[in-house]
């Protein structure tokens, strides 16, 4: 995967295959179940492209709870971000994590 943020077109993601064609995409996944956590990912964005901070990475988390049928402790995890206002990859703290994990748990 292949992810840029374009200063006409915003967060850009791409996934490159073995024969080196590529594809754009809102959200996708990559290794075990990958075709599980895609399908969920299709299903969240359908109605709603537009997602938020929070919204997306509460997705992605709960894209793989969904995926691995766990509910996970912020400690089990690691969570990286890259904002359009700050395109500098960082690392989710536990406390932040425990935040999304809270908000997922509250909504569902």
């Amino acid at each position: 995967m292949v992810l840029g943020i374009d200063e006409e077109k915003g967060p850009q993601l791409y996934k490159c295959d073995p024969a080196g064609h590529f594809y754009g995409h809102k959200a996708t996944s990559a290794g075990s179940k990958e075709q599980e956590a895609i399908n969920f990912l299709e299903k969240k964005m359908k109605n709603d492209p537009a997602f938020t901070y929070e919204e997306t990475v509460q997705t992605a988390i709960s894209a793989l709870q969904s995926v691995l049928q766990e509910d996970f402790k912020a400690t089990e995890i690691e969570v990286g971000v890259v904002k359009a206002d700050n395109p500098a990859f960082r690392v989710l703290s536990t406390e932040e994590i425990d935040e999304h994990l809270t908000a997922i748990s509250e909504r569902d």
